[in-house]
């Protein structure tokens, strides 16, 4: 009764609503000042207007009765409506009763708008536009060109030369992480220490922390002194200071911050030491995110060195090697970090004093005649003497001076080092005696204007600051501005490296996996912590499984390396990072599962932690690391069988949750015992055989922003709420038996060729009879059908002696189709809550699976492509998405998940060429709509034709591209490929956005992503469990999150004790900029924006924040001293971190 009360208050609210607009639309009318200009039109232009506020009011007016219909529909209490079957043969689900709503505020649709602040010189989208991309001759720089000087340039500034000795140490690429440590790194270290200390004026440079705390922690305390003696002093600098050099294609934005905050965490408790500059010598290409994180960690400076071959020639030409690298969403600069570009080849010996190689060879001494290596070029180094010294000086010279012209400034850069150099100390004798006797020949003749010295990076930024007059990380005058990214490379020829964008897929994929677990981990053991310690219960819970964290991040952090995620090591390197990843991967379910434990629990006191009788189970295992997941079979009993479900969202989400279970006599109850309606289906092992005995049941549950709900399953039948799924198997004339059972309808066709829709409540969805794969998709308020066909191609690769390999995409011309060996079956499954297509074809089962929901679920495509291509020979697999969307060679791929950028076909350059780096997501769009490709997994990506989208799936390759793996990629597995399709509409007015440098997606497109990579997690109560402690949902927020904003991570800090926690954690934001030009209509989450406010100190439930400090991305500087107040404001797309205290 109280209930039916407050529905008849709300329908009296509403009429009053009515009543009142239409008064407020009438006066806004007689009120109007335009009127009095419009002369003759007024009573057409106030008739028009009046038109136009009466269809706002409706639309207000039916926004509210949607939500007092959501309100009503459970007015009677429960049990809720079940879905039910119509006519026309599909499924209808009855409205929520949970009202949703979406506002966004106009203000905070205007980031994306841009316009603001001024555009900067170098947009490297036009930069590749104008590029002719011609690979002349250019002499003895075989790709740039003779480069001039006289005596007397400086006659009024000395040139001053840093030579910076360092040693590039790959953690695993031809041999593992380990491996090398053992036979190379350590040595290296080792000499280090001691020949830094023989000479105050030698200098060093590393950058890999991964490797330097395993030496670290093999030393003893007077070495570790040492250590800090010659960090503090200036000889020894840590650049970047991350874990590894991270791959700037593959990562996502998560890992490259998550292990640049482990390096910087590191440096700081165990050195003291905080970088200042960034070092990137061997990355693939380079994306603008890193600029950004390096900047926000408080770096001022930063050098890069693998860029297209063409662009540092034109770099080089125009004096623009070295740059403020800005944001494109920037408008004050804010963003802005210089940048070196080095101008040769390659960051070894011969390719860095000047343009010779030949020449350059010559002065690496650890050439000289009788050691392992020598010079290609034929003439040898020779040891400085007296006697040769100024004939030796004289030619070096001349290459400082030459590169030094294409240089601004007066201060020169020459690294000296390569890969796992400086590993034996006659190396560091040869190096260091031979060049300071060249430097002090040099610097002791005033008329040759030159002044050498041994350098580190930052000894070397510092000198052009000075000279520049400028304060560090500032703008030089006269440097240009540069905004874009470094995408795709190619180092010479046509040989783009874009092969790397897609190759071992697989590791790609579990990369991701563990990610997103690492996030789950880190975000639930903080707050079970913290209420730990609120409820004083500390002592009992497992804080051990804090090293469990660290290891993890170690784990992640070191497979970004850009030999790992890439998939160019050598098949035993990859075994080990796999071996690694699955370890923290188990490690990582171990912590949540614990958690999870604590925080579900009604009665904390009842908690007790036995780590040989887990309170939960995993949702699934591995049998090995390169086996794909097998989900936990649930065992019914006539008593219940409690799941606990984790959403690792920062928003509170509606989802369709799949358990699997034991028998198809099942019923599903919500945490107070109310029995929920379940779409039961078949657990196939096969395209016709379903596995006996396996069941699965799919329930859509409404699941508390990074909290846990809680279901009961038990046996028993609920003939009005368990809705079996029905089944057709298309046999397309194959003679294969179709397995039956007794509690789903299944249909065989053994043939037919007729097209079949599947459709909810906001598309239909159209198919090919003939392939199963994707054609059409129309929404539910449109005639008009969009085109959205699939299909799968083959590319080979040449037949010249270049051919693709682990890092290059040489491809024999345009893709071909895919043609089967035999027609596909086709599986349709159809029922209340989904329905799916599988085609199964040989090297691929192509799933698409369609939710009946509202909201994000429902309104976008579920795809999976299970890829096994391990009998090919020289082959890539291909998707292909082609629609009508008038593209015009213009797409867009996002950097690591962070931003996204324009990309532009171009004809100039090789097929190869065209393809980009896809982290998270891809798109196309017109004026009317955009269509995306969301990604679970990194994979190459580009738009060869217009409406197209190309992703490349996997590559089998049987030799090697001559960059010095030594192997192909023959090491294949299983790989399922996940991705969302959502097709947006623009909506009437809004422009597709103005600048051609920047685009983002929308607020829609940005959850579904989320949705996509941190899928809920099912974790059963072991069976063992008595029946006892009450379970009850644990909802941690107090309020909701804005929706442009994302909880990126909430990282607990460790204490003193390497192994155990302290009480303070890591808090970090990220605020999304998006596009309010796409519809989102009836989007269904709950949620609206804020202007970048959140007031964090009444966020976490039950929690108090006792201390909170804004400080840079890696906790290194405080921003501001800790406030009392807790409401913090966060720009668009910047990330802030902040340290707190939660209990």
């Amino acid at each position: 009764m109280k209930l039916k009360k407050q529905v008849t208050v709300c329908g009296a609210a509403i009429f009053c609503v009515a009543v009142f607009s239409l008064y407020l639309m009438l006066d806004r009318v007689q009120r109007d000042p335009t009127r009095h200009q419009s002369g003759g039109n007024f009573p057409r232009n106030r008739i028009e207007q009046l038109e136009q506020l009466l269809e706002e009011n409706h639309e207000i007016i039916s926004h509210i009765k949607d939500s007092v219909l959501e309100l009503t529909a459970n007015v009677e209490g429960p049990p809720a409506p079940l879905p039910y079957y119509t006519a026309n043969g599909s499924w209808v689900v009855p409205p929520e009763p949970q009202p949703s709503f979406f506002s966004i505020s106009p203000q905070d649709c205007q980031f994306a708008l841009g316009g603001r602040g001024q555009k900067p010189e170098l947009q490297m989208l036009a930069v590749s536009e104008e590029l002719p991309f011609d690979n002349v001759d250019g002499g003895v720089w075989k790709q740039g060109f003779d480069i001039s000087y006289s005596p007397h340039d400086w006659d009024g500034e000395d040139l001053q030369v840093f030579v910076v000795p360092h040693s590039h140490n790959d953690p695993g690429w031809i041999k593992t992480f380990d491996k090398y440590y053992t036979e190379q790194t350590q040595h290296i270290l080792n000499s280090m220490l001691s020949k830094l200390q023989e000479d105050p004026r030698r200098r060093f440079l590393w950058a890999e922390v991964s490797f330097f705390a395993k030496w670290w922690d093999n030393i003893n305390a007077q070495k570790r002194a040492a250590v800090r003696r010659l960090v503090g002093n200036g000889q020894l600098e840590i650049a970047t200071g991350g874990w590894v050099m991270p791959d700037e294609a593959n990562s996502h934005y998560f890992a490259l911050i998550d292990q640049l905050i482990e390096g910087h965490q590191w440096l700081e408790k165990n050195l003291g030491a905080a970088p200042r500059s960034g070092w990137a010598v061997d990355p693939f290409g380079y994306s603008s995110t890193m600029p950004y994180l390096l900047r926000r960690a408080n770096l001022t400076s930063m050098l890069i060195q693998r860029v297209h071959y063409a662009i540092k020639k034109h770099f080089a030409a125009t004096h623009s090697l070295e740059f403020m690298w800005r944001q494109t969403w920037d408008s004050d600069s804010s963003t802005d970090i210089f940048c070196h570009m080095m101008p040769f080849y390659s960051y070894d010996i011969p390719h860095t004093c000047g343009p010779d190689p030949k020449i350059c060879c010559q002065f690496d001494f650890k050439r000289l005649p009788g050691g392992r290596i020598n010079c290609p070029w034929k003439v040898p180094p020779r040891a400085i003497t007296e006697a040769n010294v100024a004939e030796r000086a004289a030619l070096l010279l001349d290459q400082y001076r030459k590169k030094a012209r294409l240089f601004r400034s007066s201060v020169l850069l020459v690294p000296l080092g390569d890969d796992f150099r400086y590993d034996k100390p006659q190396e560091w004798d040869a190096q260091f005696f031979n060049y300071q006797r060249l430097f002090d020949f040099l610097n002791s003749r005033p008329d040759l204007h030159v002044q050498a010295q041994f350098g580190t990076l930052s000894d070397y930024f510092d000198a052009l600051y000075k000279r520049t007059g400028v304060e560090p990380g500032a703008r030089p005058p006269g440097f240009p501005v540069l905004s874009g990214d470094f995408f795709s490379y190619a180092d010479r020829d046509d040989h783009y490296w874009t092969g790397y964008y897609t190759s071992r897929p697989f590791y790609k994929s579990l990369d991701r996996v563990l990610e997103a677990h690492l996030r789950g981990a880190e975000i639930l053991f903080s707050l079970a912590t913290a209420h730990a310690r609120r409820s004083g219960m500390a002592s009992q819970y497992p804080l051990s499984n804090f090293a469990l964290l660290t290891e993890a991040r170690r784990t992640l952090g070191l497979f970004q390396h850009h030999d790992a995620i890439t998939g160019t090591a050598k098949e035993a390197v990859v075994v080990d990072y796999g071996v690694r990843l699955l370890r923290s991967l188990v490690s990582l379910k171990q912590v949540i599962l614990n958690a999870a434990h604590f925080l579900v629990l009604g009665d904390k006191e009842t908690y007790h932690f036995d780590p040989e009788a887990p309170f939960l189970q995993m949702d699934d295992t591995r049998l090995n690391h390169d086996a794909l997941p097998q989900r936990t079979v649930i065992q019914l009993e006539a008593s219940p069988r409690h799941v606990v479900l984790f959403n690792p969202l920062e928003q509170e989400r509606l989802s369709v949750v799949s358990l699997l279970v034991d028998s198809p006599r099942v019923r599903v109850l919500s945490e107070e015992g109310q029995p929920l309606a379940v779409q039961l289906s078949a657990h196939w092992s096969s395209a016709t055989d379903m596995v006996p005995d396996v069941f699965q049941v799919s329930v859509p549950l409404r699941l508390p922003a990074l909290g846990l709900g809680v279901l009961q399953l038990q046996l028993g039948l609920d003939g009005r709420r368990t809705l079996p799924s029905s089944v057709r198997v298309y046999l397309h004339g194959r003679p294969l038996a179709v397995s039956r059972h007794d509690a789903f309808p299944v249909r065989v066709i053994d043939s037919g060729t007729s097209d079949f829709a599947l459709s909810n409540r906001y598309m239909q969805v159209g198919f090919s009879g003939l392939t199963g794969l994707l054609k059409s998709i129309r929404r539910v308020d449109e005639e008009r059908e969009q085109r959205v066909d699939m299909e799968f191609l083959i590319y080979g690769t040449r037949a010249s002696k270049d051919k693709s390999g682990a890092y290059l995409f040489l491809p024999d011309g345009e893709a071909k189709p895919y043609v089967p060996k035999e027609p596909p079956v086709l599986r349709i499954t159809e029922g209340p809550f989904f329905s799916e297509v599988v085609a199964f074809y040989e090297h691929f089962h192509q799933v698409v699976r369609l939710h009946n929901l509202p909201g994000v679920e429902g309104l976008s495509l579920d795809l999976a492509s299970l890829v096994d291509i391990r009998d090919y020979v020289n082959k890539e697999l291909a998707l292909r998405i082609h629609t009508d969307i008038s593209s015009q060679g213009t797409f867009f791929t996002d950097l690591n998940g962070f931003q996204v950028q324009p990309r532009q076909y171009l004809k100039k350059l090789p097929l190869q060429a065209n393809f980009y780096p896809m982290p998270v997501m891809a798109y196309i769009q017109d004026a009317q709509s955009r269509l995306t490709l969301h990604t679970a997994q990194a994979l190459g990506v580009s738009s060869l034709g217009d409406g197209q989208l190309d992703v490349i799936l996997d590559r089998r390759l049987m030799q090697d591209d001559n960059r010095g793996l030594g192997q192909g990629l023959k090491d294949n597995k299983r790989t399922c490929n996940r991705f969302r399709l959502l097709l947006e509409r623009r909506t009437a007015g809004s422009d597709v956005q103005g600048g051609r440098s920047t685009s983002y997606p929308s607020l829609l497109s940005h959850l579904t992503s989320l949705y996509l990579n941190a899928p809920a997690l099912a974790l059963p109560v072991a069976r063992r469990q008595p029946p006892g402690p009450g379970l009850r949902t644990f909802r941690p927020l107090a309020a909701a999150l804005p929706c442009d904003f994302h909880l990126l991570n909430l990282r607990t800090l460790q204490a003193e004790d390497q192994d155990l926690p302290s009480a303070e954690s890591a808090l970090i934001l990220h605020r999304k900029g998006f596009d309010c030009g796409l519809e989102a209509k009836n989007v269904g989450f709950n949620c609206s924006t804020s202007q970048g406010k959140v007031a964090l100190g009444s966020f976490f439930h039950g929690l108090d924040v006792g201390f909170l400090q804004p400080t840079s991305l890696t906790l290194l500087y405080p921003l501001a001293s800790p406030s009392n107040s807790t409401d913090v404001y966060v720009e668009p797309m910047e990330i802030a971190t902040f340290r707190l205290r939660l209990g």
